[in-house]
């Protein structure tokens, strides 16, 4: 899959804050490579919990990172339908569409 052009709020707020955003994309990788999880189930936990805020956009972000680390489409849904009995229905329904934006987009 292709990588995906980065949102234009994510690019706006890199423009305005850049001190700000460097800090937390470096928070970002230092994490990842802190443990012994590999990217793919990295940000299918980052999914998981993106769904459970109810995030739209961290939905986005972190669909397309799970592809672009190797996970396949029926991986992405499992990990969002997995939450049904924690966050409930609606909200992994919400969040099932919006994986479909990235996954059908």
């Amino acid at each position: 899959m292709a990588h995906q052009e980065i949102p234009r709020h994510y690019s706006s707020l890199r423009e305005r804050y850049p001190g700000v955003m460097e800090a937390l994309e470096a928070l970002g990788s230092a994490t990842r490579e802190t443990g012994p999880i590999d990217g793919k189930t990295t940000h299918l936990i980052q999914l998981a919990a993106s769904a459970a805020i109810g995030s739209e956009g961290a939905v986005h972000s972190h669909t397309r990172q799970a592809r672009e680390a190797g996970a396949t489409a029926d991986e992405i849904h499992h990990t969002v339908l997995l939450l049904v009995s924690t966050i409930g229905f609606p909200r992994v329904a919400a969040a099932l569409s919006w994986t479909d934006d990235v996954l059908n987009g």
